[in-house]
């Protein structure tokens, strides 16, 4: 058996259940189906798992769909994007999955279970480990131990009932994975797991899942580590079935692990630690409870893609900053990890930093703009472009202009304390009103004008030039903080700085 089936086009999928929010740990494992379909030409499946109608909750799946938008993500087919392997969404597919559900009862490859919650617990408090199997299940209440009369009396009846798979004991099961080679597991550790409920005419995951992938064509599943203990029962049902040649290969992911300590990453570590774990936010409609998400952080979708990217495998170079297509070209599940990835998330801060120094200051500040309508400040686009170019370089988050730069679109109406008992001298004031005069001298006023002509001025004086510049920055910011002293000034204006100025020596004085 080929577990990497080259001869055919690729087709892999990504089937989150609407649930709540879309974790962190789930995007990266779109990311890496999205990156291993375009690296071989092939399709990505967006199928939407709803088979646990209690679980369901409300504005999950839009949120999903929103999400990878957000991200940029995109799929070939699938819930809202169509295809020819439809329906793709599996509370769609429920007379699709009861002809297999038969399929098996026939061959008898499964067998009705009639046991009741309470009886299923008064076992597993009779028998420590209790596990319906093997070695059990002829004790149990099923139609491999009932007459075929009473099973047929009881259907008839309408006794809730489950079909479970018939798995035998003492077969060791090879599951050929891309990550982690040969995986071999005794079928005795297997139980008769539950694949349809008649409570509500839907099957479990376990069987919805492998229908759905042998229908979709999929020939690849790349998947979270958490699922690598039910891949033997997916080997087991596409034999039972008859599927075996058309089993796809099988790649378990590492898991994300939380950024301290150990265990795998959770919403409570973001709280703790103060950093999403949604790629956006979140509110719960049942609690009311707002969770944060990266995009209202204020990170770029390319920047938390980048980032996760890294995070489990490893492109075969030192290059820590991709653009997809670079990650597209690299990408090989070779070469992820099977081992558990920290969730080094001032990683992914710096990340974020990296990507708005590299973006065009225009495009920052399309983004700063809204910032700065938000605070009730109107302002020309070009004087917010070279205010962005002034100052990206000292933000991780695009919001954080605004406290990095206001001081270029309001003027301060107080000074910071310590900065005023540090830098503004007994002679400040009579200093800076001859600067004052000096530059009011300078015609054109750009920034190397001005600096040319106040250090010479400062020379001729024989000032210290530290004591004029850092009274100067004080008049003109508030607080010892900005970029180039004569950058700042160039910007606002001669009529704002010369304003400045004399506003600092009247409440400094």
């Amino acid at each position: 058996m080929s577990y990497f089936m080259s001869e055919k086009k690729v087709r892999v999928r990504f089937a989150p259940s609407p649930t709540g929010a879309l974790h962190i740990g789930g995007v990266r494992t779109a990311l890496y189906n999205f990156l291993f379909a375009r690296r071989h030409g092939g399709r990505l499946i967006l199928r939407i798992e709803d088979t646990d109608s209690r679980r369901f909750v409300p504005g999950a799946e839009e949120y999903i769909l929103e999400s990878f938008k957000w991200l940029g993500i995109t799929f070939d087919e699938g819930v809202s994007f169509g295809g020819d392997h439809g329906p793709y969404r599996q509370s769609e597919r429920r007379d699709i999955y009861t002809t297999y559900v038969q399929a098996l009862l026939d061959n008898g490859k499964a067998y009705i279970a009639f046991d009741t919650p309470e009886e299923l617990e008064a076992k597993r408090n009779e028998t420590a480990n209790f596990q319906y199997d093997a070695s059990t299940r002829m004790q149990m209440r099923n139609s491999l131990t009932l007459p075929a009369e009473e099973v047929n009396r009881l259907i008839a009846e309408g006794k809730q009932y489950v079909v479970r798979f018939k798995i035998d004991a003492g077969e060791d099961i090879h599951v050929g994975d891309l990550v982690r080679g040969d995986v071999v597991v005794n079928s005795s550790v297997l139980d008769d797991k539950v694949l349809f409920k008649s409570v509500d005419g839907l099957p479990t995951y376990h069987l919805a899942n492998i229908v759905d992938d042998h229908l979709m064509e999929i020939t690849h599943v790349i998947r979270g580590e958490e699922w690598l203990p039910s891949a033997p029962l997916h080997v087991l049902l596409y034999r039972a079935l008859g599927w075996e040649d058309t089993m796809p290969a099988f790649a378990h992911l590492p898991l994300l692990l939380k950024p301290d300590g150990n265990g795998k990453l959770s919403k409570r570590d973001g709280d703790r630690l103060g950093f999403p774990v949604f790629p956006l936010q979140w509110k719960d409609p049942q609690t009311g409870e707002a969770s944060s998400g990266y995009r209202e952080s204020g990170y770029l979708p390319e920047a938390v893609l980048n980032f996760l990217a890294l995070l489990g495998w490893n492109p075969g170079h030192d290059r820590e900053i991709m653009s997809m297509d670079e990650m597209i070209e690299s990408f090989d599940l070779a070469r992820c990890s099977k081992s558990g990835a920290k969730f080094d998330y001032a990683k992914g801060i710096w990340f974020n930093h990296q990507y708005i120094q590299a973006k065009p200051d225009g495009e920052i500040a399309g983004m700063f703009l809204r910032i700065l309508e938000e605070e009730g400040v109107t302002a020309a686009p070009d004087k917010v472009i070279t205010v962005v170019g002034l100052t990206k370089e000292r933000v991780d988050f695009v919001k954080e202009l605004w406290d990095a730069a206001r001081f270029f679109f309001v003027a301060p109406t107080a000074y910071d304390e310590k900065t005023v008992k540090k830098r503004w001298k007994e002679d400040s004031a009579k200093h800076m009103l001859e600067l004052a005069d000096v530059l009011d001298g300078i015609p054109g006023f750009t920034s190397g004008e001005q600096e040319s002509a106040v250090m010479d001025w400062i020379a001729a004086e024989g000032y210290g030039a530290g004591g004029i510049l850092n009274a100067f920055r004080l008049a003109l910011v508030g607080e010892a903080k900005g970029p180039h002293l004569f950058d700042i000034s160039w910007v606002l204006g001669k009529d704002e700085t010369l304003a400045r100025i004399k506003r600092a020596v009247e409440t400094l004085r």
